[in-house]
C-alpha cells in the first residue's frame, strides 16, 4: 500500500488531491460556476435541442431521410471520440485557455451551421460544434473540481453542475420546440451565441491566467488509439440505428473501435506518460461512479426519447406542449441533486445513495410500461417522470463528484474528460440500442397481428414497453455494481483526506 499526501502527482499509484485554488479563484468561485454552468448547459443541450427542429431543416434544405441522422452523428461523432484528448489538452496548456476556446470555436460553429444553405455546411458546422465540445467540456468540470476545494462548497457546485448535465437534454427539448415553432430551426443553432457570449465574458472576468507549471506530455500514440477507438464505436452503435446490426458498416467498426480500445488499455500501462494514467480509474469509488454516469447516460434516453414520441404521436402534444412535460422532472432532479451532494452523501456515503437513485429509476421505467392509449398525462406520465427525476439527482451529481474527488491537478482535465466520455458514450449506446430494440418489436408485433390503422399503434405502443423494460435493465444492472464497489462509510469527514489504495 502507498501512502499519498494532498497535492501528490507523477507516479504515485494512489488518489491526490487537487491544489488550493489561487486567491482570485476563491473570492469569485460562485461567478466561475455560473460560467462553468452555462458552457455546459450550451454543450449539453446541444444533444438535443435540434432534434426536434430536424423536420423543419430537412423541409428547408431538401435532405434526405437517410441523410437526416448525420445531422446528430456528426455532433457525437467528434464530441465523444475527442473528449479525452481535449481533457489532457486543458492540462496541458491551461483549462482557463482551453475553455475560452472551446467555448469562442463553438459559438463560431454554431454560427456557422445555422447559416447552412445545404446539407454538407450544415453537417460540417455541427461536427465543429462536437470538436469544440470536446475542448470545453472536460476544461469546464477540470475548472469547478480544482476551484471548489471545501467540502460543503463541492458538493452544492457538483449538485448544480450535475443537475446541468443531466437536465440539458430535457430542456433542450423544450428550447428546440419554443424556437422551432415561434421562430425558425435555425434559432436552435443560433440561441447558442447568447450562451457563449456569457460564458466567455465570465470565463474572460473571472478565471485565473497561467498554464501548469509542469506540463504532461502528450501521449500521441495513446491519443490516436483511442479517438478512433471511440469513433469506431460511436459510429457503429449510430449505424445500427440506420443498418441491421449484420452490417459490415455496423459490426466491423464495434469490432475495430472494442479492438483499438482494448490496444489503447495496453499502452497505457507501458507507456511513461499516459493519456488516461491508470491512478486516474485504479480507485473503488472513481470506477463506480464512471459505471454509473455510462449506465444512466445509455438508461435515461427511454425517458427522452421514447417518451418524446409517445407524448407527441399518442397525446398529440405540440414540440412546446412536449418541452414543458418534462419541467417537472427537471424541476425534481434540481432539487434533488442538491439534497443528494449537500447533504445525503456526507452523512450517509455514496454506497446508500447511488444505488438507491439507480433503483428508484428503474421503477420508473417500469411504471411508464404501463402506457396506453387513454393514459392521461397528470395519473399515467407525471409519476413516473418525477420519479426518474429524483432518481438520477441521486446519481448523477454524487457520481460526477465522486468520478473527479482527490485527483491531481495535473489529472484533473483528464479525469473530467472521462466523465464526460463515459457519459457522451453511453448515450451513443443507448441511443443505438434501444431504438433498434424498439424497431424490432414494433416490426414483429405487426407480423404478429397483421396490418392496420390500430395494429400499427399498437405495435408503436409495444416498442416503447420494450425499450422502457430494457431502459430499467440499465438502471438494475446499476444498482448492482454500484451497491458492489462502492466503499461503506461517509465522505464528509474525511473529504479533504486522500485515502491510500492498493493498486
Amino acid at each position: 500500500m502507498r501512502q499519498t499526501t494532498p497535492g501528490t502527482t507523477g507516479t504515485s499509484t494512489g488518489p491526490t488531491t487537487p491544489t488550493s485554488p489561487p486567491a482570485d479563484a476563491v473570492r469569485h468561485r460562485w461567478w466561475i460556476l455560473a460560467a462553468i454552468g452555462i458552457a455546459q448547459l450550451m454543450a449539453v443541450l446541444d444533444a438535443t435541442v435540434v432534434n426536434i427542429a430536424l423536420p423543419s431543416a430537412q423541409r428547408d434544405l431538401g435532405f434526405s431521410d437517410g441523410d437526416r441522422q448525420w445531422i446528430v452523428t456528426a455532433y457525437s461523432l467528434c464530441f465523444g471520440s475527442l473528449l479525452l484528448l481535449g481533457g489532457r489538452l486543458a492540462d496541458l496548456f491551461g483549462r482557463r485557455a482551453v475553455f475560452l476556446i472551446g467555448v469562442a470555436g463553438f459559438a463560431a460553429a454554431s454560427a456557422l451551421a445555422g447559416a447552412a444553405g445545404g446539407f454538407g455546411l450544415l453537417v460540417t458546422g455541427r461536427a465543429l460544434q462536437g470538436l469544440f465540445a470536446a475542448l470545453l467540456a472536460p476544461a469546464a468540470l477540470s475548472l469547478l473540481n480544482t476551484t471548489f476545494t471545501d467540502p460543503r462548497e463541492r458538493a452544492k457546485a457538483f449538485g448544480a453542475y450535475g443537475a446541468i448535465a443531466v437536465s440539458g437534454g430535457g430542456i433542450g427539448l423544450l428550447l428546440g420546440g419554443l424556437l422551432t415553432e415561434h421562430l425558425s430551426w435555425r434559432w436552435t443553432l443560433y440561441v447558442n451565441l447568447g450562451f457563449a457570449a456569457l460564458a466567455l465574458a465570465g470565463g474572460v472576468a473571472f478565471l485565473r491566467r497561467g498554464a501548469p507549471a509542469d506540463r504532461p506530455r502528450l501521449d500521441l500514440p495513446g491519443t490516436v488509439l483511442v479517438s478512433a477507438g471511440l469513433f469506431g464505436l460511436v459510429y457503429g452503435f449510430s449505424n445500427a440505428e440506420s443498418h441491421s446490426w449484420s452490417s459490415p458498416l455496423t459490426w466491423g467498426f464495434l469490432t475495430a473501435g472494442t479492438v483499438l480500445l482494448i490496444a489503447f488499455a495496453r499502452w497505457q500501462t507501458r507507456t511513461a506518460h499516459p493519456l488516461l494514467p491508470p491512478r486516474v480509474l485504479l480507485d473503488r469509488d472513481r470506477g463506480a461512479s464512471f459505471l454509473a454516469i455510462g449506465l444512466s447516460g445509455a438508461g435515461m434516453f427511454g425517458v427522452f426519447l421514447f417518451l418524446t414520441y409517445y407524448l407527441q404521436g399518442g397525446l398529440r402534444f405540440s414540440p412546446v406542449q412536449t418541452g414543458l412535460a418534462f419541467l417537472p422532472m427537471i424541476g425534481g432532479l434540481m432539487v434533488t441533486a442538491q439534497f443528494s451532494t449537500g447533504i445525503l452523501v456526507p452523512r450517509l456515503g455514496p454506497k446508500a445513495v447511488v444505488p438507491l437513485g439507480m433503483g428508484l429509476t428503474a421503477i420508473a421505467m417500469v411504471w411508464l410500461t404501463g402506457l396506453d392509449l387513454d393514459s392521461g398525462y397528470a395519473v399515467a406520465v407525471l409519476p413516473p417522470l418525477l420519479a426518474s427525476g429524483i432518481g438520477l439527482g441521486l446519481v448523477m451529481p454524487p457520481a460526477m463528484a465522486m468520478a473527479t474527488d482527490r485527483i491531481g491537478s495535473d489529472d484533473a482535465g483528464v479525469a473530467s474528460a472521462a466523465v464526460n466520455t463515459m457519459q457522451q458514450i453511453g448515450g451513443s449506446i443507448g441511443t443505438a440500442l434501444l431504438n433498434t430494440l424498439a424497431a424490432e418489436a414494433s416490426a414483429d408485433y405487426l407480423a404478429a397481428h397483421g396490418p392496420g390503422p390500430v395494429t400499427a399503434v399498437r405495435a408503436q405502443l409495444h416498442s416503447y414497453e420494450v425499450a422502457y423494460w430494457w431502459s430499467a435493465g440499465f438502471f438494475v444492472a446499476g444498482v448492482l455494481l454500484t451497491a458492489a464497489l462502492y466503499r461503506k462509510g461517509r465522505t464528509g469527514k474525511d473529504a479533504d483526506t486522500p485515502v491510500a489504495v492498493p493498486v
